[in-house]
């Protein structure tokens, strides 16, 4: 049996970014520069107030001058004319500095009225002024391509004087649920049967992490019935199977599959839950097998799918971010396969978190994964350790989970 890390590796390695689109600003929050952000412009393009304020010479900045006030300056009217001796301009915040001066007094520290300012406090070269080119200049790289854009990104963006930008297409995933025995929520229940959950929450789970789902048909046990659902996603960038993928006599998924050509990379995966996941490549489509079982498969799209759709994204596809808690209970000792332990969280006074695994772990109970904050790293043939240890977590909100 592969390691995760192992695993993880080798879907990575057979996964490459989509292609580029240009999207509006507005599209573009969330979405993986493919192309540099490059300014268009300098900003700001001159010299400008940092307060409300009057512009002036530095030399006539002192204690008590008495200047006659020229004009004023209000953002987007510059003064036309020059400052000289004696003279100060109003300003206001983002008003250009007028020709002249370099020197701004901020209002505060003035007694003015109409025509005469009098300086209640200094001031020097460059005060209050926010130089030209101090935020960026024409032709600075402001965003490298494989950044996914924030809010702050697209404001950033919109200054450089960028009203479109180019991103890395939306991978189309495709998900495929298999088995006699499920239906999709309000169908009809077939005898002994169950409500298929697995297709719309690793939908959510897509789109989360940056995918489009397309939720395919449930394919029957049948590795024809299996072929022919695997058929409708040859469009797509990464096919998501769920269910069939052990070795039981019904489990007919890599049988289905391999009719259509499948080039089996792995199966198999050292890790509770999640042991029977499959990796290939059906031509040019990867194929990701998920178990059947709720609790196994969302571990395995936390642990695997998100890095593979992140990587179809144009992102690196890092292992989901774990960070440390102390477990409020005592933790046996682990076998040989990594467990992920469903868990809920709280905060220690010193603001640290606590976390608490449930009891049963069985893979089927998926309202303990609804309630879980958090799994709980074990490695294979982890000791037994008491409660107070300190161990790794992965929060799944953080994750899109």
């Amino acid at each position: 049996m592969l390691s995760v890390t192992e695993a993880r590796d080798r879907i990575l390695a057979l996964l490459a970014p989509t292609g580029s689109e240009i999207v509006t600003l507005a599209e573009a929050a969330g979405r993986v520069l493919a192309a540099p952000v490059v300014a268009r412009l300098t900003q700001p393009p001159l010299d400008v107030s940092a307060m409300d304020g009057f512009a002036l010479r530095a030399a006539d900045a002192t204690v008590g001058a008495r200047l006659r006030i020229i004009g004023a300056a209000p953002a987007g009217h510059p003064f036309a004319g020059s400052v000289g001796a004696g003279e100060a301009v109003r300003l206001f915040t983002g008003s250009v500095v007028p020709s002249g001066a370099d020197c701004i007094v901020i209002q505060e520290d003035t007694t003015f009225d109409d025509d005469v300012v009098i300086l209640n406090a200094a001031g020097h070269p460059g005060k209050h002024v926010r130089g030209a080119g101090l935020d960026f200049t024409i032709g600075d790289v402001l965003l490298e391509p494989g950044r996914r854009l924030t809010a702050r990104d697209i404001g950033l963006a919109a200054a450089a004087n960028h009203p479109w930008l180019t991103v890395h297409r939306k991978p189309i995933i495709a998900v495929l649920a298999t088995g006699d025995e499920i239906a999709m929520p309000g169908d009809p229940i077939p005898p002994g049967g169950i409500v298929s959950s697995n297709s719309h929450a690793l939908a959510g789970f897509i789109r989360a992490v940056g995918g489009v789902p397309i939720i395919l048909p449930i394919a029957l046990d049948d590795r024809a019935a299996i072929a022919t659902a695997a058929q409708a996603a040859a469009r797509a960038d990464l096919l998501i199977t769920t269910g069939g993928a052990s070795v039981g006599t019904h489990d007919l998924v890599q049988a289905g599959l391999a009719d259509l050509g499948l080039d089996l990379d792995f199966w198999k995966i050292a890790m509770r839950p999640g042991k029977p996941l499959m990796f290939g490549r059906l031509g040019a489509l990867p194929v990701l097998g998920l178990p059947g079982n709720p609790v196994s498969a969302m571990v395995c799209a936390l642990l695997f799918g998100k890095p593979a759709i992140e990587r179809l994204c144009g992102l690196p596809g890092d292992p989901p971010p774990s960070e440390p808690a102390r477990c409020t209970i005592p933790l046996a000792a682990n076998d040989q396969r990594a467990d992920h332990l469903r868990a809920t969280l709280t905060r220690d006074a010193d603001g640290s978190w606590l976390v608490t695994p449930f009891g049963p772990q069985d893979s089927s109970l998926l309202r303990r994964l609804a309630l879980a904050d958090a799994v709980v790293l074990r490695a294979p043939y982890a000791r037994a350790e008491p409660a107070g240890t300190v161990v790794d977590i992965i929060r799944l909100a953080a994750c899109g989970l």
